[in-house]
């Protein structure tokens, strides 16, 4: 009785024993989870900001060539202008809301 006893004992501290080392490893998982996304998120905000740079450039490009443009180009070039002047008013508000 007292060995069984002693036996139920030793594989109840082994079993805590492995429970505690499965926690820590959980743990451990879930920071090391944590640090990737954040990094993850940080890539992608830099890569946001590069589309957003990028998709500027190419609409800069496509006025600077439309505005270079032969004569029959102008009505293009005007409803860009109008475009542009309207997307600029448009951020104007949001900045003073």
């Amino acid at each position: 009785m007292v060995q069984e006893s002693s036996e139920i004992i030793i594989s109840l501290k082994n079993r805590i024993t492995e429970l505690i080392s499965l926690y820590q490893k959980s743990k451990e998982e879930k920071e090391s989870l944590i640090h990737e996304k954040i990094e993850l998120m940080e890539q992608i905000e830099s890569l946001n900001r590069i589309n957003e740079e990028l998709n500027h450039q190419y609409n800069t490009l496509k006025l600077a060539k439309t505005l270079a443009a032969n004569s029959d180009d102008s009505h293009q070039a005007k409803l860009k202008i109008n475009r542009i002047v309207r997307e600029i008013d448009k951020c104007i508000a949001l900045l003073n809301r």
